[in-house]
């Protein structure tokens, strides 16, 4: 450095107003960028001591000039990029995004530290290893876990995508970007046919080979454990109870949902296949299916009350002790899928139902079903 502008820094240094601890920063800064290459080790160590001390004193919007500029040098100060990824968001945000400087475990202990918002930054960098995965999965914040399942940058371990499988059938908003993550195979792509959407469901059976037959014998042999029932088609006492009740025009909508109160699954599974003309096997299917969009359908296909379905759906999860309660929302969603499906769209998959066609083949028929009669 030339000797007046060693004697400008000295200036600087003495003056200890906010506007000369800024206008030191910034020529310091100037300094380190455009001549980086010329100054000795001992001007650079200098000079990276001076911005450490000096970012402490001066505005943020300093601090984030100052931070913009570092994020993208692979060989910036390690203690400055340290003690910046360590500021307010609005500073450290560049830096825990892009800068190569910070090492795993700086960036577990800012997720460990620091706020919310360094968490996310963190999970939208461009590399992320498994080790720093598993601690932003450790956080168990759902926003944090869903930027980082968008980050298909980010790697994540087997153990832990098995364990977001998992939370995914109570968090609805990981199931989407789970499956279009790379390390998610076949096996934890079945699990997830059991608690994900129609259209989710469409997307497993199209890119991951599995037949749909294959999870309609699963969904109908457990549905029939369930209902302690045979899957073999043998009409049961319920069977012919309904057709006594079917005869004398008994049952109702209403009768639907007392029957559920009472716990009786077989006899209300009679009522709704004589009502819909459906076969007692898919019936159960319905009861069973985890997203309840098969039998929001069976439902609007007799035209039943948007609240009666409510509390179809309700009592019919409350009916299988194994599982979990609806999650948060879980209500919102399937009565805005039930009132969006016309009757119209309803009839077409039921009547595939009829016909003895595979249970999922007929729902991923309703997006066709529902486009179709868009205008009815």
């Amino acid at each position: 450095m030339s000797r007046v502008e060693t004697q400008q820094l000295f200036g600087l240094a003495r003056d200890k107003s906010v506007a000369a601890r800024e206008a030191l920063t910034a020529t310091i800064t100037d300094l380190f960028f455009e001549r980086g290459n010329v100054l000795t080790d001992r001007e650079r160590s200098l000079m990276t001591e001076i911005l450490r001390q000096l970012i402490n004193d001066v505005e943020s919007s300093v601090r984030r000039a100052l931070a913009e500029k570092l994020a993208h040098q692979k060989d910036a100060p390690r203690d400055l990029i340290v003690a910046l990824a360590n500021d307010e968001i609005s500073v450290a945000q560049s830096i825990l995004m892009h800068s190569e400087v910070l090492c795993d475990e700086e960036l577990i202990e800012i997720i460990h530290q620091r706020t919310l918002e360094h968490q996310l930054a963190v999970a939208m960098r461009k590399s992320v290893s498994e080790i720093v995965s598993d601690a932003l999965v450790g956080t168990g914040n759902v926003d944090v876990i869903s930027a980082l399942l968008e980050n298909h940058d980010a790697r994540i371990s087997a153990k832990t995508m098995e364990y977001l499988v998992e939370q995914s059938e109570r968090v609805d908003s990981y199931q989407n970007p789970l499956l279009r993550r790379p390390e998610l195979g076949p096996e934890l792509a079945r699990r997830m046919l059991w608690w994900v959407s129609a259209a989710l469901r469409r997307h497993i059976l199209d890119n991951f080979l599995i037949k749909p037959s294959d999870f309609d014998d699963a969904l109908e042999a457990s549905a029939s454990e369930l209902a302690g029932l045979p899957a073999d088609g043998t009409p049961s006492k319920s069977e012919e109870l309904v057709d006594s009740l079917s005869d004398s025009k008994t049952i109702s909508p209403h009768l639907l949902v007392e029957t559920l109160r009472q716990g009786e699954i077989a006899l209300f599974e009679a009522m709704l296949a004589k009502m819909t003309g459906i076969r007692s096997t898919v019936v159960r299917r319905l009861l069973f299916e985890r997203g309840g969009e098969g039998l929001a359908i069976a439902c609007r296909y007799v035209n039943i009350e948007p609240p009666i379905f409510a509390s179809i759906f309700l009592l019919s999860r409350k009916a299988r002790p194994n599982d979990p309660p609806p999650a948060r929302g879980e209500i919102k969603r399937i009565l805005a899928f039930y009132e969006k499906t016309s009757p119209e769209a309803a009839g077409q998959v039921v009547r595939t139902w009829q016909r003895g066609s595979d249970f999922l083949k007929a729902v991923r028929q309703l997006d066709t079903a529902k486009s179709s009669h868009a205008t009815l």
